[in-house]
């Protein structure tokens, strides 16, 4: 999907970035042209960015409590 109508970037090249380490919007639009022209698709490429990063963190492993000898 295009993200950025002005620029033609879409998800999956702001995702591609994220990948390779882009962390701000500004670096992104450096990398992509995303949000250079007029800036409204900006929430929604940080948007993508964030979700990005959110399930790529390490996720939480819940183990199992051991009994300890009393």
């Amino acid at each position: 999907m295009y993200v950025c109508i002005c620029n033609g970037v879409t998800d999956s090249q702001i995702r591609q970035a994220a990948a390779n380490g882009c962390r701000e919007v500004s670096e992104l639009t450096m990398r992509t042209g995303c949000g250079a022209t007029c800036g409204s698709c900006l929430d929604m490429a940080s948007g993508l960015m964030d979700d990005y990063h959110a399930a790529r963190r390490a996720p939480v492993i819940d183990l199992p409590l051991i009994a300890s000898a009393a």
